[in-house]
């Protein structure tokens, strides 16, 4: 909001003052001195209530992303064998708690610490001169709720089958350098591909990435393909010749929750990346501002993921032969992670061509997965990585001039989307964002998961997975019916081992009377 001014040597003709008479003059000068000083408190006044209704904007859709780690915890505990559920929700805890650590000393410093070079940040080390005119301890909340996003996501592409420390290592590296150093080159005003640098603009343009379908979505999936990549599949996901064994989580109920928990933060995720709502768009006083485009922006991911779940629904109908709840879940969540890099630039009908081309990369992606004996048990890498990545190309397509320049203001006709007349450097910078996010992921955690490989640190013991971790590293199974089920109570039994005849058989705990809900 830009402060009013108000000048004595100004306001005091208007009360009648003259060189020619000193009395006046002097009366004039008082009363304008007062009205001055009264418009000046009052110029004060909004200008304190203009940053108050922004931060309390942006601190309650820093809440709603915050919610968005119940619905991964609830998701990926309903996408596990029963036999896991607390070892997969205390990872979820603690990829909140140790990305915020990491991110406070390290994360928002190498993002958004100005000013800098293009590559990274080097100011704001453990909230150091925070707040600024710039950056307020909002803004540090809102950012981490994204990080921990990040790890979250990959947290479930090795579930069932990773050691404890191996979590804290790599949720650490990736909140603290890995996605930090991606937001800088996108989000910050230093970033090399940054839309909001006045200078040296990539294509012209930079890269159009407004919430993190590449930034956040393709970073977790990423970090999360090389995790399962390295870490290899699951006891039993694929038999002695090569085809696929379905290893089905054991609560549709928890998946379903967590989906809608997921839907709920969205609404923080992509409208609250404006991060104020004061704004009016084309001069004060009129119906339209920022606050009609953060609506747009709930419309356009709201369509997009309903398209991409009902899609997903007559498809896999098609496919399968029947109704399957969870991949309905899964298509939903696939076309929110596309249409959070345009959602705020493109048109309603354009995000539901978004959702349905989203639920079919969704269902490729798995295809092959599939084939190459890939094993995700929440399909993470594939709808996050593979969904975000047709988010980010389809912003460079379908990206409207009058949006593009309302949202990204300071440089008059920016490129828009191919698709809408705006050429192709606009794509062109997308698709490199997709080709760099790829490679730096890919040269940061790639290695880190080969290191813990190698140490001995990534994967748990081939009888520790057969029983199941919460009886093993966690003291007993989430679900028990009767105290003298629960078999931590019987020390004889936790020390016992099952020597599986064949990998390819699974014993079935979430059948157990301890296990099963």
């Amino acid at each position: 909001m830009e402060p009013l001014t108000c000048s004595v040597s100004d306001l005091a003709p208007l009360f009648g003052a003259t060189a020619a008479n000193d009395t006046s003059s002097a009366a004039a000068a008082a009363a304008a001195t007062y009205l001055c000083s009264r418009f000046s408190t009052l110029s004060n006044s909004l200008s304190d209530t203009s940053y108050a209704v922004n931060n309390t904007y942006l601190l309650f859709s820093a809440y709603l992303v915050f919610a968005m780690q119940l619905g991964f915890a609830m998701l990926c505990a309903g996408s596990v064998r029963a036999k896991n559920t607390m070892n997969i929700m205390l990872t979820n805890v603690l990829d909140a708690a140790a990305g915020a650590l990491s991110y406070y000393l390290f994360g928002f410093a190498f993002a958004f610490g100005s000013p800098s070079n293009g590559f990274i940040g080097h100011h704001f080390f453990g909230l150091k001169s925070v707040p600024s005119p710039d950056i307020d301890y909002s803004f540090f909340l809102y950012q981490w709720a994204f990080a921990i996003a990040a790890a979250g996501i990959t947290s479930g592409s090795i579930a069932e089958r990773t050691q404890f420390v191996a979590y804290l290592i790599y949720s650490s590296f990736l909140t603290g350098f890995v996605y930090p150093v991606v937001s800088h080159w996108f989000w910050s005003g230093d970033g090399w591909a940054s839309p909001t640098r006045t200078d040296n603009l990539l294509f012209g343009t930079g890269v159009i990435d407004f919430a993190g379908s590449g930034v956040v979505h393709m970073v977790g999936g990423i970090a999360g393909f090389w995790g399962a990549l390295i870490e290899g599949p699951r006891i039993g996901r694929f038999d002695h010749t090569g085809r696929s064994v379905v290893l089905r989580g054991h609560s549709a109920s928890l998946v379903v929750l967590g989906s809608f928990l997921l839907w709920f933060g969205w609404y923080g995720f992509n409208p609250g990346s404006f991060l104020t709502i004061l704004k009016a768009y084309g001069g004060s006083g009129g119906y339209y501002g920022q606050w009609s485009a953060i609506g747009r922006t709930a419309v356009t991911t709201t369509l997009a993921g309903c398209t991409a779940a009902l899609t997903m629904l007559f498809s896999k109908r098609l496919l399968v032969g029947h109704w399957n709840v969870i991949d309905v879940c899964n298509g939903l969540l696939g076309g929110f992670a596309a249409i959070t890099s345009g959602c705020s630039v493109v048109e309603p009908w354009a995000a539901i061509v978004c959702g349905f081309v989203a639920s079919w990369v969704l269902i490729a992606c798995n295809k092959l997965a599939e084939k190459f004996r890939y094993d995700d048990p929440l399909e993470a890498a594939q709808l996050h990585g593979g969904c975000g990545s047709w988010g980010v190309i389809f912003t460079g397509l379908f990206a409207t001039k009058r949006y593009v320049n309302e949202v990204y203001t300071g440089r008059p006709e920016r490129p828009y989307g191919l698709f809408m007349g705006g050429g192709g450097r606009l794509l062109a910078a997308q698709i490199i964002q997709v080709v760099v996010i790829v490679g730096w992921v890919t040269v940061t955690m790639g290695p880190l998961f080969y290191l813990l490989k190698k140490t001995n640190l990534l994967r748990i013991s081939r009888d520790d997975e057969m029983a199941g971790m919460d009886l093993t590293r966690h003291g007993g199974f989430a679900y028990v019916y009767h105290e003298e089920d629960d078999p931590s109570q019987k020390p004889a039994l936790m020390m016992r081992r099952i020597e599986p005849t064949n990998e390819s058989t699974t014993p079935d705990y979430q059948n157990s009377p301890t296990t099963n809900v």
